[in-house]
Order: C-alpha cells, then structure tokens, then sequence
C-alpha cells in the first residue's frame, strides 16, 4: 500500500499522541501551529514594530503585512525557529515601510495615539526615546520579552558578541539618560 500523504514512519491509522507543536512535513510549520504561535508573539511583534516605527497604524500595518507574508511562507520554516523567523520578518516589514514613510513629506505632525508599550513612568519614556533604535530593538527583546541573546543575535541577524556589545551600550545610555533627568 502506498504511504504517500503520510510523515515516514506513520501509516493512516496510527494513533499516537499528537505533540504539543503539530507538523504537517516533518518539522515545518502547519496551520495550527502558525495560529498558535503568531497569538503568542502578538504583543512582542506589536513593541518591536513600535519601538522601530514610532508609529502605532504603521505598527499595525507592519504586523499585518508580516503575519501574510510568513503565513504564505510557513512551509518553510522549522518549528523550532518560527518565533526568531517571524520576527526577523516584521523587523523587515518595519524598515520597509519606514523606508516609504521617509519617502512622503509631512506637512503637519498629527499627534499620536498611545504606544504599543507604554512605560509606567514618563521619565522612563523619556529616556527610552533617547536610545536609538539600533540599540533599543536589542533591548526589548532582551529584557522586555525575554529572548536569549543568541535568539536575539538570530531575529537582528548580527553576531552574539553585537547583541552583548548594543545591550551594553543601551544600558550605559539608558542609566546616562536617567541620571541627566535626575539633575
């Protein structure tokens, strides 16, 4: 009989337990799994694109866009690597509509709505804003979200010691910002 349409080593009528992470091919991303996944990493995807973009329909617009693009692509990424993977797409998506953003001549600046991430104190806020992006990006999924640096070191596409080198430098900045306030 024939096995095609099946993972190897499993027939039609096997019966074991689905794993917490199902799979249509092997170890690539099925339905389920990009549903689940994506929900999980809702409001990460929602601080990054903030934190790039400053912008909160921008934001919206980049997740979204994002979220299509990785859907239409799920077959080709391994489970193991959906988070970093979808991540490094909607930090693409980010710089690619910032890129078109910069393009368009504003005549007047219309106030903006709240934040994605929002900081308990507005010094804070004041503070963050001063770190540039190239720093802070590192920062949030550091310390706000929790990746590891080389998880971090894979969604920036930048060696480890640069992610150990931009936690650093956002540190000293962010302390240095917080201690000119105080003054």
């Amino acid at each position: 009989s024939s096995m095609r349409g099946n993972p190897p080593g499993t027939t039609a009528e096997s019966t074991q337990p689905v794993p917490l992470l199902s799979y249509e091919r092997s170890d690539r991303v099925d339905a389920v799994t990009f549903q689940t996944e994506a929900m999980r990493c809702e409001r990460l995807m929602y601080h990054v694109g903030y934190s790039i973009l400053h912008n909160d329909q921008d934001c919206a617009d980049a997740v979204q866009e994002a979220l299509a693009r990785a859907w239409a692509r799920r077959g080709r990424v391994e489970a193991d690597y959906f988070r970093p993977w979808l991540m490094r797409i909607v930090i693409n998506e980010c710089h690619t509509i910032g890129r078109k953003r910069r393009r368009v001549v504003l005549v007047d600046e219309v106030e903006q709505p709240a934040p994605a991430f929002e900081p308990p104190d507005d010094r804070l806020k004041q503070a963050l804003s001063a770190v540039p992006e190239k720093l802070k990006v590192p920062l949030l999924l550091h310390y706000l979200e929790g990746f590891s640096v080389a998880e971090v070191a894979q969604i920036l596409r930048i060696p480890q010691g640069t992610v150990k080198s931009r936690l650093h430098h956002a540190r000293e900045r962010l302390r240095r910002e917080w201690e000119d306030m105080k003054e």
